[in-house]
């Protein structure tokens, strides 16, 4: 084997791992549960040069295939540990896997993954005072060093900052999940806080070209160029379309409040700090190895966009690419699926988000767009009207897709069609509210805002007539964000003041109008267009009958002409 990495179902272990098998090398991935190969095949790896081993680095290492280059990405990170727990992986985990590699007798390197404030420490960390997480990994970087030195193994000790990327939930991402919720008034730290970042795709790279070099070097892989917190805090707020914290409170206050009220856990009070890290032998390592690391703000906002479309970890994204976020009318609207060359546009309804499509785009054949409405979903509010929003949105297709438009959606959508047929092909309405007749006085109560914004997903699926599903799930979790539900009431009050308009245009649209119902939530106003009834579906057949849609779909488009 070419390499073995201990800690590979991790988030940089396992990337590490894939950037190995990329460039054709033979990787021993040592794990307790193999979590890793599933990670891989949706990453679409060759597995063809990977072994799985079971590797425990808190005991003694034996029985591990014989390979020329070792690392060690294992780690505990978390915050809240105990003194034995946190040493078992950082301090006593590691000095294991020093002394099975210097058993190696074709051992070229290996690779210590630190972290960015541990190295520099000198002497025996205090654990009262810096907390168990970060008092083992000093200690157990010392003690690497140590016993390094000592049996004569080749070391390199890298030292990343917070990495950043797909599948990172935690630490800054924290913060940037209180940014998200409405959970964050004040900054902590100062103006000069410096929280610097590094792309998980760039470490793996620079790892990936260690065991090559010269052995004694440590390096910090970090941005220099990383804002400043409070300007970092704001690129982020900028591009999700959220308020950024005007004030910040010091550490030494945070220090002092209690926890229940400032929501920050101690241990992280630490990293909230103005230090600068020793970076030139990095840089010129990076730079002699062709390694050119990407902009801080492109990579802070693409980060932000995976941790929107993950809900921080709690769902995966239901279609790729996943969902991201993009200028459209002066407000930052979330968007999933095709951004050029749909074939399908879809509009959803309330109190939904573009999730709410997820089923029906399973069974379509060709790219979809769906976004959220502005001000509702995962969408920042504008201050165009939704007409102007609609437009804007489309404007960089370079197809004429069919436009297709759930419940209060449908109004906007109709007027589109009218104003833009040369834009799309068809329009498919899908439960058109202003054709149907109005929600009953017991349901509208129960989805007055102050209601919404605490129901559960159980509850709301209830009131909506779904099942709960992820698409549930995904409408529950934005209706808490602050104004969400709001938004929602006031956009079922404008519908009814459009009813009689929509009506009428529907008479004057020039492409073909298609109108897609469930036989329990029929339509109340006769129409001239085809009308597709769906037995046993409601308000969401979309939801409810997902293949039923996606056939109508398919013969309307055979009935049209492509």
């Amino acid at each position: 084997m070419d390499a073995i990495v201990f800690g590979a179902t991790g988030f940089i272990g396992r990337s590490l791992v894939a950037e190995l098998l990329t460039r054709g090398q033979k990787v021993a991935a040592a794990v307790r549960n193999d979590t890793l190969t599933p990670w891989l095949i949706s990453q679409g790896v060759d597995l063809g040069g990977l072994h799985i081993v079971a590797g425990d680095i808190t005991r003694p290492l034996t029985e591990l295939p014989e390979v020329r280059d070792v690392y060690n990405a294992a780690g505990r990170f978390a915050f809240g540990l105990g003194e034995a727990e946190a040493r078992a992986t950082n301090v006593t985990g590691a000095l294991n896997v020093v002394e099975w590699a210097a058993r190696l007798p074709g051992l070229r390197r290996l690779v210590h993954i630190s972290g960015y404030r541990v190295s520099a420490a000198e002497g025996h960390p205090d654990y009262a005072r810096l907390g168990a997480y970060e008092a083992s990994k000093i200690e157990g970087d010392l003690a690497v060093r140590a016993r390094a030195d000592a049996l004569g193994v080749p070391l390199t000790i890298a030292n990343p900052s917070t990495v950043i990327g797909p599948g990172q939930h935690i630490g800054l991402a924290s913060l940037v999940e209180d940014l998200w919720e409405g959970r964050l008034p004040m900054l902590p730290g100062g103006p000069d806080t410096f929280l610097p970042i590094t792309t998980i795709d760039y470490l793996v790279r620079f790892l990936a070209e260690i065991p090559a070099s010269p052995a004694g070097e440590h390096y910090w892989v970090l941005d220099d160029e990383t804002p400043l917190l409070p300007e970092l805090i704001g690129t982020i707020a900028d591009h999700m379309g959220v308020r950024a914290p005007r004030r910040s409170i010091p550490v030494g206050l945070l220090r002092r409040l209690p926890r229940r009220v400032t929501g920050a856990d101690p241990e992280t009070l630490s990293f909230l700090a103005a230090d600068r890290y020793p970076t030139a032998s990095a840089h010129a390592f990076a730079a002699g190895a062709g390694l050119e690391m990407p902009l801080a703000a492109d990579a802070l906002r693409a980060w932000a966009d995976d941790l929107v479309a993950a809900r921080f970890g709690a769902v995966s994204p239901w279609l790729s690419p996943h969902g991201f976020h993009r200028s459209v009318a002066g407000g930052a609207t979330w968007v999933v699926g095709e951004r050029h060359h749909p074939e399908h546009v879809l509009l959803h309804g309330l109190p939904m988000n573009a999730d709410l499509w997820a089923p029906l785009a399973a069974h379509l054949p060709g790219p979809v767009l769906a976004p959220d409405l502005p001000g509702l979903g995962r969408s920042a509010a504008t201050t165009q009207p939704v007409d102007d929003w609609l437009a804007d949105l489309l404007s960089p297709l370079q197809t004429r897709p069919t436009l297709v438009a759930h419940s209060l959606a449908c109004g906007p959508a109709l007027r589109f069609a009218v104003d833009h047929p040369d834009r799309i092909s068809r329009l498919v309405l899908v439960s058109p509210s202003f054709l149907q007749a109005p929600a009953p006085r017991t349901t509208r109560s129960r989805l007055a805002a102050p209601m919404l914004r605490r129901m559960p997903a159980t509850r709301l699926a209830r009131a909506l007539g779904v099942p709960v599903g992820p698409e549930v799930l995904s409408a529950a979790a934005d209706l808490r964000r602050p104004g969400a539900a709001r938004r929602v009431v006031a956009a079922v009050r404008a519908d009814v003041a459009e009813r009689h308009r929509s009506r009428a245009l529907l008479d004057t649209v020039r492409v073909p109008v298609r109108i897609v119902v469930g036989s329990a939530d029929p339509l109340t106003v006769a129409v001239d267009c085809p009308v597709a009834e769906i037995e046993g579906a409601g308000h969401y057949p979309q939801l409810t009958h997902p293949s039923h849609v996606a056939h109508y779909l398919d013969t309307l488009s055979a009935s049209t002409g492509g």
